[in-house]
This record gives C-alpha cells, sequence and structure tokens, in this order.
C-alpha cells in the first residue's frame, strides 16, 4: 500500500511539473535585440534630453572666441561668480547635467592645476585661491540632481609643450587624471576635435585618454567626433539630420576630420557601434559671453529642440556665464520660458484619451506586449511589439471614443524601445486615411510637427512601413498646441477630417506668455 501511495505522489508530482513548465513556456519572451545595444551610461545620458554647456574662461574678458595663448592671468577676476546661480539656472530649466569648459583654447585652466602657472591660481580672482570646477561641483552637490561635465581642449595654444607628441600628451593626461580624480563623480568629459589652420602639427594619444578616462570614472560617457560613447552630430546649429541613426561605424570616424560631417549627421543603419549624436549649439551667436550679443529668440530655440531631441539627439546648450560670474537675467528668462514652452506643450497627450488598436501583438492578450504600454511612462523597457514573422503591415492606431467627435492636434510624438536596439527605418503617418506625415528613424525620440495647422480627424494610424526586426513602440502621443492662457489642450470637433489653418506661426510667438506652435 505503502509503495502504491508513493508511485501515486510521484505520478502526481510529475504532472504538475510538466503542466507548470508548459504553463511557463506559454508566457511570451521578450523579442530579440537588434545590435548594437546602448550602455546604462548612454540610456541614462539619452533620458536627459536637454543638458547645459558652460563657456567661460579668459575669452569672457576679452570679447573674443578663440583666445591667444597670450593672455595674462590677471584678466580673469569675476568678482561675483556664483556657481549656485548657475546650478539653479540649470534646474529650473529642467536640466540635469552641466558641462565647464575647465579648458579652453588658450589653455587657461579654471581650477589650481600643478602642472602650468597658466590658471586660476595665478588670476586676482579669489586672491588666487579660486576653484571654478569646484565650486561648480559644491554648488551640484548642495543642490541636488545635478551632474558634472567637464571639457578639456586637446589644443592648446599657451603650453609650449603643445607640438611636441610625447611631452604635451603626458602633459594632457597628467591634466585629465587631475580633473577626474580631484572632482567626484564626472558624467561626460568632452574632447573638441577644432583646431586652427595654423596650428603645429601634434598626434593626440586619443587611445591613451580614453582608457584613462575610463580607468578613472567608469560610468562616464565620452564625447568626441569619434565616441566611444556619444558623437558630435556634425554641425554646431542644434540640428540633426532627418535620418538619425544612433549606430555607426567607429572605424569610419576619426577627430577633427571635415570630411565625415555628413556621415555624423545621419548615423548608420548598418553601423556597428552604438554611439548617439549630441547636438551642441548656444543660446547666444557666440559660445562665450559677448555684452553686444542677446540670446536667440523663443521661437529658434524651438525650432532647435524639434530638430534635435524631437530628431533620437541629446541637445547640449550652451549657456556662457558673463564677465561678472554669472548667466546673464536675460539668458536665464529665456531659458524658463523655453522649459515653461517644453512643459506646456507636451503636458497633455490626446492617445490617452482614445482607444488603442494595432495589427498584431506579440504573445496575444495579455502576453505583456499591448498596445496600453505605449501609454505608460516607460519609454524604455514597456512596448509594443507585433507578431515575429507578421508579414502584413505593422501599424497602431488611436482613434476619439466618441464617433460623434474627432480630435485636434499639431503634433505627433513617436518613441522606440531602443533598450532592445533602434528599428524603424521608414514611417508614415495617417489621419482618416490621408497621410500626413512621414519620415525615416524614429529612436528614442521622433517629433513630426505637421504641417499646415492643426489637424481635424476621428482616426490616426502610424504605419512602420520598415525596420530592422520587429518594430518596438514604447511611446506615441498626439499633441493640440495653442498660445492661448499658456495651456495646451485638448479639442473635439467634428468626426469629418478636416484642415484648418493655423493662426500661430512660429515666427509670431517670443514672450514667455505665449507657448510656440
Amino acid at each position: 500500500m505503502a509503495k502504491q501511495w508513493r508511485s501515486l505522489c510521484i505520478f502526481t508530482f510529475l504532472q504538475l511539473s510538466t503542466f507548470t513548465i508548459s504553463r511557463l513556456e506559454q508566457v511570451p519572451t521578450p523579442p530579440l535585440p537588434i545590435l548594437p545595444l546602448p550602455t546604462y551610461s548612454q540610456l541614462k545620458w539619452q533620458q536627459r534630453e536637454l543638458i547645459m554647456f558652460l563657456h567661460f574662461g579668459v575669452n569672457t574678458f576679452t570679447d573674443s572666441e578663440w583666445g591667444t595663448g597670450h593672455e595674462s592671468p590677471a584678466i580673469f577676476n569675476p568678482v561675483g561668480l556664483d556657481a549656485n546661480q548657475w546650478v539653479k539656472t540649470a534646474s529650473d530649466a529642467g536640466i540635469s547635467l552641466v558641462v565647464l569648459t575647465a579648458k579652453h583654447h588658450d589653455g587657461f585652466c579654471l581650477w589650481p592645476s600643478k602642472y602650468t602657472e597658466h590658471s586660476v591660481g595665478s588670476s586676482p580672482w579669489r586672491s588666487g585661491h579660486g576653484d571654478v570646477v569646484q565650486e561648480l561641483v559644491n554648488a551640484a552637490t548642495t543642490h541636488g540632481g545635478i551632474d558634472i561635465g567637464l571639457y578639456l581642449s586637446p589644443w592648446d595654444r599657451h603650453d609650449r609643450r603643445y607640438g611636441h607628441e610625447v611631452a604635451y600628451n603626458q602633459y594632457y593626461l597628467a591634466q585629465l587624471q587631475e580633473l577626474l580624480s580631484r572632482y567626484g563623480s564626472v558624467r561626460e568629459i568632452w574632447f573638441d576635435g577644432s583646431k586652427g589652420p595654423n596650428a603645429p602639427n601634434m598626434s593626440y594619444y586619443f587611445a591613451d585618454w580614453f582608457s584613462m578616462v575610463k580607468e578613472l570614472q567608469s560610468t562616464i560617457n565620452i564625447f568626441s567626433d569619434a565616441g566611444p560613447d556619444v558623437r558630435w552630430v556634425g554641425n554646431e546649429q542644434g540640428f540633426a539630420g532627418s535620418t538619425s541613426w544612433s549606430t555607426i561605424n567607429r572605424s569610419s570616424l576619426s577627430i577633427g576630420n571635415a570630411s565625415i560631417e555628413g556621415y555624423l549627421n545621419t548615423g548608420d543603419p548598418q553601423g556597428t557601434d552604438w554611439l548617439p549624436p549630441e547636438c551642441d549649439v548656444s543660446i547666444r551667436n557666440g559660445w562665450f559671453w559677448h555684452k553686444s550679443e542677446s540670446p536667440k529668440k523663443l521661437s529658434t530655440l524651438l525650432e532647435i529642440y524639434y530638430n534635435s531631441v524631437g530628431r533620437n539627439c541629446v541637445l547640449l546648450l550652451n549657456v556662457p556665464p558673463n564677465s561678472t560670474g554669472l548667466i546673464s537675467q536675460a539668458d536665464v528668462q529665456r531659458l524658463r520660458e523655453l522649459r515653461g514652452a517644453i512643459d506646456t506643450i507636451f503636458s497633455s497627450n490626446l492617445a490617452e484619451n482614445c482607444s488603442i488598436k494595432v495589427s498584431s501583438q506579440r504573445g496575444g492578450k495579455g502576453g505583456g506586449f499591448g498596445p496600453a504600454n505605449v501609454l505608460d511612462s516607460d519609454h524604455l523597457w514597456t512596448y509594443w511589439a507585433p507578431k515575429d514573422g507578421d508579414k502584413e503591415e505593422h501599424w497602431i492606431e488611436f482613434r476619439g471614443r466618441d464617433e460623434t467627435k474627432g480630435l485636434r492636434f499639431n503634433v505627433i510624438r513617436i518613441q522606440e524601445a531602443i533598450g532592445l536596439g533602434q528599428r524603424i527605418k521608414k514611417h508614415e503617418i495617417y489621419v482618416d486615411g490621408k497621410m500626413v506625415a512621414n519620415g525615416t528613424t524614429v529612436g528614442y525620440k521622433r517629433l513630426h510637427r505637421l504641417e499646415g495647422g492643426v489637424l481635424h480627424g476621428q482616426i490616426v494610424r502610424i504605419k512602420l512601413e520598415d525596420s530592422k526586426g520587429v518594430p518596438l513602440i514604447s511611446s506615441i502621443a498626439g499633441i493640440k498646441m495653442t498660445r492661448h492662457l499658456n495651456t495646451t489642450r485638448i479639442c473635439c470637433v467634428n468626426r469629418t477630417f478636416e484642415k484648418v489653418e493655423n493662426p500661430f506661426r512660429p515666427q509670431d510667438v517670443e514672450t514667455k506668455s505665449m507657448t510656440m506652435l
């Protein structure tokens, strides 16, 4: 009897185990990634969207962009310098990373480097005991939520070792070690490939520099024309290409090579390296502060935002402190306007109040890859995925729940789940069966401002015409922008698709009380 009982127990256990394994096998798994993939640090960087550059140094006091290297440290005396004001300005603008020019091409160092006297240590500021880098780090630490990046110019017009290959590379590495071991966590390091046409021939030991950086700061992102973590977008206008791949072939890149600017701008769908683009542009015409200059119009900055962040890039916006050591109030105000406009424009998503349909769904209903994922707050790891091997076209659509009314909007946002690779090669947007926009890449974020003003319609369909593997959509949004009372509103109209003239053109909006279209 006992033997029979044991046999029955074993049989029951095996049956339950088989049933459990069978159930587990039915739980749909995520699709395979499309290589290459971003690192953790690259993903965190991408999510910042907008970061700040601080060009500051002797050029601030000489009304120049490129110093000669012969400036006396005695001219550097920002008597009102307040790094807390810099950090607060960044924070109020929704910026979480600030990159300081610790040394520009003139060779003047904003920290007291023991390897040169051409630094703040030889200036009258703080009686020769000042350290701009340290004050910025202290302010960021006190405020919280702001990370630090540093720019260290390879081209040095002051130091006599420049042009002597071994001696200068040793000097540069020594200063890298100072900056990356003395000031705590640094999130981005900037290597500028620029130098003048008459500069001495000089080979930089980039491989050595990059290795040293990663040894000292394991989570840092290295920026240069050739990465290895973040690449230059190929221009200083703040515009990415309408096609913008995060992938590229690093073997085809070299720092300071003007012939690759077009390649940097678009990236490469066949690229073997994940090297996303960063768009650098100044809030003024110049990179350093000049009394005669004023900040760009809000309309211009929003145009830059749409063509950088809205094209799969991070926007590095330069905001130069003035000769007093403060960010000018006009720049502070314009940054507030920019942040207010961005927050207002994207505060509402009409898709959240719509029904969502898709062409197919990985794992079927309840499989975890349904269209509801595109409306949550996770824009990386939850997503809609169509079926593998589905030969039909892939699409996702949202429609107004009230069939007697319609939707009113003029911006469409699409985001990919880039943690599993960048995939989409071509997409189109239709409103009630009529194509209103199209494009190539999507990446982390693609923003389409619809031409001709506000559209009226019932059904918005996003067709994914071509992709590497199945497309993975992490977020979609439809946005209605209006300048009325500085709010973004969703309006309902008759179901019939209708295009109406937009009374508010971008160039019309400049004051803080208006929201850009």
